[in-house]
């Protein structure tokens, strides 16, 4: 758990790094600089744990005084108003599932009594979890107050012949990284506000909260937006239970998933290129090549940090086997 502090400090202080850089140079002093990074990055999590908390706290009301049978009742009632929509029969839908191999029995009713249960447990997590943000944010101030100290302690270990290189290979990591991360933030923030726009303009509830989440999923490369488009779109239904299937349920989830693709379009085609191209300068492809890579021996974990693993490599290559050929190719744009 120490290494994962360390290793969420340094992103959070990559993350930072320019905010104080832009505070240094309008000539304020480096400790105020840091601690005014760090007020606006508690800032932001605090924004973003109130959009929640009311939200589960009101969801936790309600559980409690869930009637599971009734919204059993309307579950199997929508299952049912999609499969007369589609004009499908129950047995080729279960014929459908068997080949699956999933349970027929999630179609003879859904038990969801566990979800109270869920939810005590996740509040209980999210509790022992403030002990890890604290050490983060403990961290990432030194870090980001003392920027040599996470190179001072890595040099500690390096040979003396190899420290020039290394130091210059921190240098270039971290201005590498610290663009991609805040390219990343860039790219979730304008699909949120694709997606809040798109829910509220479809008149679903809870959209900003709705939004942000689906958004932060495109964290994880290729799965993440298919995760959070179905959370959308289930969102979208389930929030209209009790309404017409044909005339406003598949209406506006027809049009959320316009939204969606929208969305995914906007981030494909711009987002991601700009991103790729202007802080990690690498191809697209070669990005490509690299997530799939490390999914497959790592999975969503492997996913997540494939680019930023990637870059660094690059970047020691470069600098210790610069006269390689397959290096040249690789980082003739670094």
């Amino acid at each position: 758990s120490i290494l994962a502090y360390l290793a969420i400090a340094a992103v959070v202080a990559l993350i930072g790094s320019p905010l104080v850089r832009f505070f240094r140079k309008i000539k304020l002093p480096n400790i105020l600089a840091v601690i005014l990074t760090m007020l606006l990055m508690v800032g932001v999590l605090a924004g973003i744990i109130a959009l929640f908390i009311p939200l589960l706290s009101e969801q936790g009301k309600n559980l409690s005084l869930l009637d599971i049978d009734e919204l059993q009742t309307s579950l199997n009632t929508l299952y049912h108003q999609i499969t007369n929509h589609l004009g499908l029969s129950s047995h080729i839908v279960e014929d459908v599932i068997d080949d699956a191999g999933l349970e027929k029995n999630i179609l003879q009713g859904l038990d969801i009594g566990f979800i109270p249960n869920f939810l005590n447990s996740f509040l209980n997590v999210l509790s022992s979890a403030s002990i890890g943000l604290f050490s983060v944010l403990f961290i990432s101030f030194f870090f980001l107050k003392d920027s040599k100290l996470f190179e001072n302690g890595l040099l500690i270990f390096v040979p003396i012949d190899k420290k020039k290189g290394t130091t210059n290979s921190i240098g270039k990591i971290n201005g590498l990284l610290s663009r991609y991360f805040v390219g990343l933030l860039l790219q979730i923030f304008i699909l949120f506000v694709i997606y809040t726009i798109v829910l509220l303009i479809v008149g679903i509830e809870n959209a900003v909260v709705i939004a942000f989440l689906c958004a932060l999923f495109n964290i994880i490369p290729y799965i993440g937006p298919i995760i959070g488009g179905v959370i959308m779109l289930t969102l979208t239904m389930t929030s209209n239970l009790g309404s017409d299937f044909s005339e406003v349920i598949l209406p506006k989830t027809g049009y959320v998933f316009l939204g969606l693709l929208f969305g995914q379009l906007v981030d494909n085609f711009f987002s991601q290129p700009f991103i790729f191209s202007n802080s990690v300068k690498s191809h697209p492809l070669e990005i490509f090549l690299v997530i799939i890579i490390a999914g497959l021996l790592f999975g969503v974990v492997g996913m997540i940090v494939a680019v930023p693993g990637y870059t660094a490599i690059k970047v020691i290559l470069k600098e210790f086997l610069s006269d390689n050929q397959i290096v040249k190719s690789l980082t003739h744009n670094l």
